[in-house]
């Protein structure tokens, strides 16, 4: 059943946490929906990225965060996991809501609103048919960000940013640099307290999982030195696809579970692990 919540005279409700979720592929998300998935707590919401008739959502409107949570995606993404973990531990009185956005095999740089431009127009021949995809946000993925943003402001509070992204800058030792230039941009676009909004990165695929691209978790734990208010998300143990890069369906749930707990824990609740859990603990190394 579709919940939307849309009072744009209302004061924004204080216990409606909003979460801004950006990346590429795997923040997309793309792992098989299964039975379990087609049912959700409402009080946990997607704002709808786009009108999708089909499903009869509209642009800007809230609703239960059945998957797949945007128009790209086509299954399971870390972020359905994310937040069902939160609401199933939050008091009741919570709300989670999510603005989600991805553009596959993309270096950070689409996200920076002064790099953006000059990272699309200089992309190799064989990298061109990621200007259609950016072109899906009318170009400016950032911008289209900060109007989903400003919407979702209307009704919740921004609570923090969670991103999965680092397999296009793998080799990039400043990306913790430029992770924080959009961090501190969307804090002043967004009229938000950097102090009440944390910043929370997954790691790509596990070089114990063989990842292609794991070079990048290297880098990314010095993000905390980077950013003060920000956490890396470990991906140890966590299964990936064939291809080394992509997170299995159960992976996808472990990825969302595990940026839960440590935002819960930030919060001062410890995140119950499933009766099933996604990734067996035996299988995680330390």
């Amino acid at each position: 059943m579709l919940a939307v919540a849309s009072s744009a005279w209302a004061a924004p409700d204080p216990d409606f946490h909003v979460f801004l979720c950006f990346g590429q592929s795997n923040m997309e998300g793309g792992g098989r929906i299964e039975e379990r998935d087609k049912t959700v707590d409402p009080r946990f919401q997607i704002l709808a990225d786009f009108d999708t008739p089909d499903r009869g959502r509209k642009m800007g409107q809230w609703y239960d965060a059945i998957p797949p949570l945007t128009r790209r995606t086509r299954g399971i993404s870390m972020m359905d996991y994310f937040g069902r973990t939160m609401v199933a531990n939050l008091p009741v009185k919570y709300r989670v809501g999510l603005v989600k956005l991805g553009v596959s095999g993309t270096r950070i740089e689409l996200w920076d609103k002064d790099a953006f431009r000059a990272y699309l127009a200089n992309l190799p021949p064989d990298g061109q048919w990621k200007i259609p995809l950016a072109n899906q946000y009318d170009g400016n993925p950032y911008e289209y960000l900060v109007k989903l943003a400003k919407i979702a402001q209307q009704t919740g509070v921004i609570k923090g940013i969670l991103i999965h992204q680092g397999e296009s800058n793998f080799e990039d030792q400043d990306w913790p640099r430029k992770v924080r230039k959009i961090y501190d941009d969307l804090i002043k676009d967004l009229g938000l307290n950097p102090k009440d909004v944390v910043l929370l990165a997954g790691e790509v695929v596990n070089a114990d999982q063989n990842g292609e691209k794991a070079n990048a978790n290297v880098i990314m734990k010095n993000l905390p030195g980077t950013l003060p208010n920000s956490h890396v998300i470990s991906s140890a143990g966590v299964p990936a696809n064939r291809d080394r890069l992509h997170f299995t369906a159960d992976g996808q749930r472990e990825m969302g579970r595990r940026y839960a707990e440590k935002l819960l824990g930030l919060m001062g609740y410890k995140a119950t692990v499933p009766a099933e859990p996604y990734v067996k603990a035996e299988a995680v190394k330390p």
